[in-house]
């Protein structure tokens, strides 16, 4: 695409020709490629004008930038005041993504994102996903990096999906991204805000500024669906409605809970339908509805939604089952917060035939208030508290492990090594037993000093319980 129609009608200083062909666009040098144009951006603990030299190195024709360098030589400068604002923009033009437009839906909560998104890429066909886990494009399927990709990347993604030929995509919106524009020139048809509760302060700051940043995705969203039994949902006007415990459009009761899986009516429009899930939990419940709502507005019938809901296979590392022959129950999950961590254990609890034994940690460089109430949250539901590693980053383990025991009332396990805390947990459970291993879920790596070491839970976990059956 020449640069001249990528930048027309804007408001931009362009420093060199216009009619030089652009073949990619990248805020990453190392995505970099002769004819690329590089946005350079700043962001919180790095400024992208510093990569300008390895991008022109590497191919790139133009750059982005908010000031001019009369220094740089053999490159095309674009000025602007706000990079990011035009980022998104220049995203959306190199793409298209306007002229093919996909249904979209956004998901934006503390938790239930991950699940919900899974249960409307399950129950919708020809759609595609955009999350925590991974990206799915028809049958090709890659492992993510984030919640909610870069601005360029979510655009030329949407793009990829329409020249595959789906018709929509579910997409994982974190505040993060909303807060940095990463969702910049992306209209939502649909956005559902799933619940708010303690989480990322460490950048917000305040709840409210938190819950600020969630809103942001409901103003380029065209219908919203939300959860009327969330406190803050009274910010939350018209729309469609969704709860166990308030009157909504789509409201469960009659709940029934097992280890197999979990039974409601629905009460929709006047008429009451027997619903069936093999997720577990209250939680679940919502992330069901959510779900069905998106179904239901989007014209398939509830008898359909009602049978593929059956056949849903469930989500990787939440509340995923790991077999074993000793005749406890082993189960893996992502909850990384304390209103997470404590739903998934009140579920676990109220269904136990023996002891809770959760093995569960904190996140380095992340809020550090959170601690202790994890620590909290684990201990008004377990019968045996073991406190690890999570992905400690550049912290030192053993601080955050102590961090989360001041939380607790009585003494627990502190085994910072993450496999012998696993190890551990699973050798002292005994038939009827419930083991959580909680906190990372899905990841497959450990996040240890600057370094990636490969550390699935459910791999290891299943190495362990294979060893403790021979």
């Amino acid at each position: 695409m020449k640069l001249k129609k990528l930048l027309k009608d804007l408001d931009v200083e362009v420093k060199g020709s216009r009619e030089i062909e652009v073949t990619g666009i990248s805020s990453h040098s190392q995505f970099i490629a002769p004819g690329s144009l590089f946005i350079a951006k700043k962001g919180k603990t790095f400024d992208g004008s510093e990569f300008i030299p390895k991008a022109i190195e590497t191919g790139a024709v133009a750059v982005l930038t908010d000031f001019f360098n009369p220094f740089l030589q053999g490159i095309v400068q674009i000025i602007t005041p706000n990079v990011n604002k035009l980022e998104a923009l220049l995203a959306k033009r190199y793409y298209e993504t306007e002229r093919h437009p996909l249904y979209l839906v956004g998901i934006t909560g503390t938790n239930g994102k991950t699940t919900t998104a899974y249960l409307i890429h399950h129950l919708l066909a020809n759609f595609g996903l955009m999350g925590t886990i991974e990206t799915i494009i028809g049958k090709q399927r890659f492992n993510a990096q984030l919640t909610t990709a870069d601005v360029v990347t979510n655009h030329k993604t949407l793009r990829e999906m329409t020249d595959q030929g789906l018709k929509g995509v579910v997409m994982e919106v974190t505040s993060h991204a909303l807060d940095q524009n990463r969702v910049g020139e992306i209209q939502f048809d649909m956005g559902i805000f799933t619940n708010l509760s303690q989480d990322h302060l460490d950048y917000h700051g305040t709840m409210d500024e938190y819950f600020k940043a969630k809103l942001k995705l409901f103003e380029n969203c065209k219908e919203k669906i939300y959860n009327i039994d969330d406190p803050r949902a009274k910010a939350m006007q018209g729309g469609v409605t969704f709860g166990i415990h308030s009157t909504a459009d789509l409201q469960a009761k009659n709940i029934h809970f097992s280890l197999e899986g979990t039974t409601f009516d629905l009460q929709y429009n006047g008429k009451t339908t027997p619903i069936k899930t093999s997720l577990i939990g209250e939680y679940n419940v919502y992330n069901v509805l959510a779900a069905l709502a998106v179904g239901l507005k989007k014209g398939e019938r509830l008898s359909i939604l009602q049978k593929r809901l059956t056949t849903f296979p469930g989500v990787p590392g939440r509340l995923e089952r790991i077999e074993n022959s000793k005749g406890f129950h082993l189960f893996v999950d992502f909850a990384h917060t304390p209103e997470a961590l404590s739903k998934v254990l009140e579920t676990l609890h109220a269904l136990k035939t023996g002891r809770i034994i959760t093995i569960f940690g904190c996140g380095g460089e992340r809020d550090q208030d959170k601690r202790p109430k994890m620590g909290a949250a684990a201990e008004k539901y377990s019968d045996q508290l073991i406190i690890t590693s999570d992905n400690p980053r550049s912290e030192e383990p053993e601080v955050i492990c102590r961090e989360i025991a001041a939380g607790l009332s009585k003494e627990a396990i502190i085994e910072v090594d993450r496999k012998a805390a696993i190890e551990r947990g699973i050798f002292m459970a005994k038939e009827n037993d419930l083991v959580l291993i909680a906190g990372r879920g899905h990841e497959p790596f450990q996040k240890i000093k600057g370094r990636l070491l490969p550390f699935d839970d459910r791999d290891v976990a299943r190495c362990i319980s294979h060893l403790t059956s021979e």
